[in-house]
């Protein structure tokens, strides 16, 4: 079976200060979410799914939807406040929805097999497709203990001049095995060069620069999703109550290891990354795919 692209597209963009997910970036106003789509087509995936919110969800199809219809197979999911286990609802003064975890859940309907879940605004690059591709042809599932892959980028390529960015800080075994994630907001460096964050806890953190970080890029067999179910119900019970509290993918992932109930493989790309949490981003983004472009690497409108 093919697998299925998850793109987590309900981002607010508050950072940002728009809808980035549909920004044009590339030579001919393609947007960094097509060349995702682009390169996870020629990698072999079959179908791709969209997580967004309902209100931009016409523009979105017409953007960027419409794009890649007949081409490959698309599939929208949205992702609601009110989108939770049965006997919780959300609490008073609630806003936003419940993190990355939950945008995968809200696509639960749509997933069938194995799956891969990006963010729609990262520039993941050619290689890293190919490379989760070729893993998911090694692991198309299995019973018992779940094997899972994430696409690792070292945290000093991933940090934003203009800003603080949030990241799953990862620490592997010599089996490149995640034994540690850990997600870490607010990461930037410092005017003495060492970059550092703060923990979901709020204690300060220095981290390594070269340290492997989750940029959001995953592959799982559906198995994950029910065990996704458990954690999230849990986290309700635990942390339901506070109004901006989140679930996030590597958080699931983390306790899943913890418990024994899977591993991860974290898997190295030649790829770059880049993307674009800030305005002051965009030049460097619309600059990198130019050169990719120049280079041959994509074509020239790509689709």
């Amino acid at each position: 079976m093919k697998p299925t692209l998850l793109v987590l597209a309900a981002g607010m963009g508050s950072r940002y200060g728009g809808l980035k997910q549909m920004d044009p970036m590339g030579p001919n106003g393609e947007t960094v979410l097509d060349y995702s789509v682009f390169d996870a087509l020629r990698a072999g995936f079959g179908k791709v799914v969209f997580v967004i919110r309902e209100d931009f969800a016409d523009a979105f199809r017409e953007t960027v939807g419409a794009r890649f219809a007949g081409r490959i197979e698309v599939a929208y999911a949205f992702q609601k406040l009110d989108d939770l286990p049965d006997g919780f609802s959300i609490p008073e003064g609630r806003e936003k929805p419940w993190g990355t975890a939950h945008a995968v859940r809200a696509a639960r309907h749509e997933i069938d097999g194995p799956f891969a879940v990006v963010n729609a605004d990262d520039f993941y690059g050619a290689d890293a497709y190919a490379v989760i591709a070729g893993w998911f042809a090694k692991h198309p599932g299995n019973t018992g203990k779940e094997h899972y892959a994430m696409v690792g980028y070292p945290l000093k390529n991933t940090l934003s001049e203009h800003g603080t960015v949030n990241r799953g800080i990862c620490q592997t075994d010599d089996a490149r095995l995640l034994t540690d994630v850990e997600e870490v907001v607010e990461i930037a460096r410092g005017e003495d060069g060492v970059a550092r964050g703060k923990r979901i806890a709020g204690d300060m953190l220095e981290i390594d620069e070269a340290c492997p970080v989750s940029m959001n890029f995953w592959g799982f067999t559906p198995s994950f999703l029910a065990q996704l179910e458990v954690h999230f119900t849990e986290f309700l019970r635990e942390k339901g109550g506070e109004l901006k509290s989140e679930c996030y993918i590597p958080t699931v992932v983390d306790d899943l290891i913890r418990k024994g109930e899977a591993d991860c493989e974290v898997l190295e790309t030649t790829a770059n990354w880049f993307g674009v949490t800030y305005p002051d981003d965009k030049p460097h983004v619309v600059a990198s795919i130019a050169a990719l472009v120049e280079n041959g690497d994509y074509p020239s409108p790509l689709v």
